[in-house]
Order: structure tokens, then C-alpha cells, then sequence
């Protein structure tokens, strides 16, 4: 596949009167047609996921009337932490976005609680996709789902996180099997540990999932995720350790969030295997005459029975010229374990993707 894309997105947001506001955004994207976009019809390519739509990206009211709060509601980007569950996977030409409503209150000391209810996941694909029977290509995720996150920065020292995700989603997404209903509560800390002239970013991260509402499946599982590195001002290198935990039928899923950016960048695992995943990665980031240069290293196996999947490494560099242009570039290489089963790891196939993009933002 060779996709050749671009995409432009205007918006206007207004002044506040009285605490009202509001925000509407539109986004266009033009395609060549060398590609599977899961709309264009080519399945002869590989997929990109980047379809030539137009859309309505953001559409909503605000309220900050109240104090400390910042109510929001209509289609909007929601993004929660690091985007571990909860993102608006900005990798992609179309974002995610969400229907319903939002809160942010800063009202205790360093403390901001956000909550959420929302109605509906407006999905990468675009509401031009349709279903082909997998639920993949639905680009609408329609739900009743709650959302809780507290994060609280008054130690100093580190950044203490709690939350909590109700996915219930309506049977014309849970229909075909991606989109079961889960709840997930769980608890993050992350900090930079000074020595000398050096930091030590660290951080460990748990939660808990199991089944919700209507969910046909009894489960629990677990995620977990460590994280330990050293800052050296003109490099950062990190190690970790990331557990998206199986019982073997049933496997932890984080389908809202920006999935681009964990588990590498070939995308092999968008969809967690039934046997759960375990990813042992390192990274490397620098910066040469203004260009940011890194290297990932990623180490993928199974959870249950802890079979090989295979290998990854993905290489960026990344230059802003001024405020309003950047450009990057980006390469992926994923290559499957000799003996990985592909009924347990349909995506599991060598692959390789290069990217070349740029921007302009005013």
C-alpha cells in the first residue's frame, strides 16, 4: 500500500459570554486510491487507515460559569492522561472523538477530577465505513459509558492518578465481538527522581477489568505497566515492561485508546490476541541541530502460555522549522516469531511502514 493523503481542518471557537461558549470543527481529508482504507474498497492493499471523508470533527457548548469547572457538551476530544485508554488517537488523519458530556474541576489543591458520560465513539474509520461483519469497520461506537479520572500533583515528588471506565456499549456495537461492555478501575504513579544533574523518570501503573452490564463473557483481568529511565539532558532512555493480561478465552482490552503509541508503531496489535500480550521495550531519544532522533526497541509475547510473537523496532525523526511548520518521518519494522500461532495472532506477519508527513498550523 501506498497512501498519499492530506487533511485540512478548520474550526472556530468562540469568546465566552456570561461562562457560555462553544467550538465547531470540520475536517477534510483527499486520497489517492493505492491503499485500503476499510471504505475505498480496495482490499487488494493493505490497510491505511486513513479514509477521504468529510466529517463534522468537533461540535459543543461549554460552560465555566461554575467555579473551578468546565463543563462541555456535543462532540469533542477527550484525552486522559497518556492515552492509555482514553485518547483521541492523533496519529491518525481523522481523530476519535466522543459524543456527550464532560467535566473538569480543579477545585481542590492540586487536584483535577474529570468525568465524563458519553453516547457515542466516533471512530477513525469514518461514518462512511460500513459493516462487513467483523464490528471493525463501525464508525460508530454507540454507548452509555461513564468516566472517571483523578489526578493529583500535591506530593511534589510524583503524579498520582485513579480512574475509572464504565464502556457500556449498545448492541449494535457489541454485536460483533470487539466491542463488549468492560469495567476498568485502576491507579497510576509517575515522577522524576533527581540525582545530580540527572532525572530519573520512573512509573508503575495497575488496573483491574472484567466484564459489564450485558457482557456475555465472566472475566477478570489485568493490566499492568513499569517504567524506569534516566534523562542525561542531551538524551532520554527509558526501559519498560507492559502486561495487557489473558485467562486464556479472554483478554484485557483498551479499544478508546490511542493505540498508536504503545505496542509499536507497525499497529500488529490494535486488537489485544486472546492470549493476552506482553511487550518488553526500550527507547532512545535525542536531539541533533533542532532534529528530535529516537529508537524503539519492542519484545512481544504472550501472556497465557507465553508463546513469541515476534519482534519490533521503529525509528523517528521529528523537526520543527517554526511555529507554524513541522515536518517527521517515521519507520516501523515487525517481524513475526518463526512459530507464532496465527489463529491466536491473525496480525502477527512481518511488516514494514514508512512515513513522511508534515504540517502547518495557524
Amino acid at each position: 500500500a501506498n497512501a498519499s493523503t492530506l487533511r485540512l481542518r478548520l474550526g472556530y471557537e468562540t469568546a465566552e459570554y456570561m461562562g457560555f461558549g462553544g467550538m465547531v470543527q470540520i475536517e477534510h481529508i483527499s486520497a489517492n486510491d493505492a491503499y485500503n482504507s476499510r471504505v475505498n474498497g480496495r482490499t487488494n492493499y493493505s490497510v491505511v487507515a486513513d479514509a477521504n471523508v468529510t466529517e463534522l470533527n468537533q461540535a459543543y457548548l461549554s460552560y465555566s460559569g461554575a467555579p473551578q469547572t468546565k463543563l462541555k457538551f456535543g462532540r469533542q476530544l477527550i484525552r486522559y492522561d497518556d492515552d492509555r485508554w482514553i485518547g483521541n488517537v492523533d496519529w491518525r488523519q481523522n481523530h476519535q472523538t466522543y459524543d456527550g458530556l464532560s467535566a473538569v474541576n480543579k477545585s481542590l489543591p492540586d487536584t483535577t477530577i474529570s468525568a465524563a458520560f458519553l453516547t457515542n465513539v466516533n471512530r477513525v474509520f469514518s461514518d462512511a465505513s460500513i459493516d462487513n461483519g467483523t464490528g471493525a469497520l463501525l464508525g460508530n461506537h454507540h454507548m452509555r459509558s461513564p468516566l472517571f479520572n483523578v489526578n493529583y500533583k500535591g506530593l511534589g515528588f510524583a503524579e498520582l492518578v485513579g480512574y475509572g471506565y464504565f464502556l457500556d456499549y449498545d448492541p449494535s456495537a457489541r454485536a460483533f465481538g470487539l466491542a463488549n461492555s468492560t469495567k476498568t478501575l485502576g491507579g497510576k504513579i509517575k515522577g522524576n527522581a533527581p540525582v545530580g544533574d540527572y532525572k530519573l523518570p520512573y512509573l508503575a501503573e495497575y488496573a483491574h477489568q472484567s466484564d459489564y452490564k450485558d457482557n456475555p463473557n465472566n472475566y477478570n483481568v489485568h493490566y499492568t505497566r513499569l517504567e524506569g529511565g534516566i534523562d542525561i539532558n542531551v538524551a532520554q532512555f527509558k526501559l519498560g515492561y507492559e502486561l495487557l493480561s489473558s485467562n486464556g478465552k479472554q483478554s484485557l482490552s483498551t479499544p478508546l485508546a490511542t493505540l498508536f503509541a504503545f505496542n509499536g508503531w507497525a499497529d500488529v496489535f490494535l486488537v489485544t490476541p486472546k492470549n493476552g500480550l506482553r511487550d518488553v521495550y526500550v527507547s532512545a531519544r535525542t536531539t541533533v541541530a533542532g532534529v528530535v532522533l529516537g529508537a524503539d526497541y519492542h519484545d512481544f509475547k504472550a501472556d497465557h502460555g507465553g508463546n513469541k510473537y515476534g519482534t519490533e523496532y521503529d525509528l523517528i525523526a521529528t523537526k520543527a522549522i517554526n511555529k507554524t511548520y513541522s515536518v517527521g518521518s517515521r519507520y516501523a519494522r515487525f517481524r513475526a516469531d518463526n512459530a507464532v500461532d496465527n489463529v491466536n495472532c491473525a496480525a502477527c506477519i512481518d511488516t514494514n511502514k514508512f512515513w513522511v508527513y508534515g504540517s502547518m498550523n495557524f
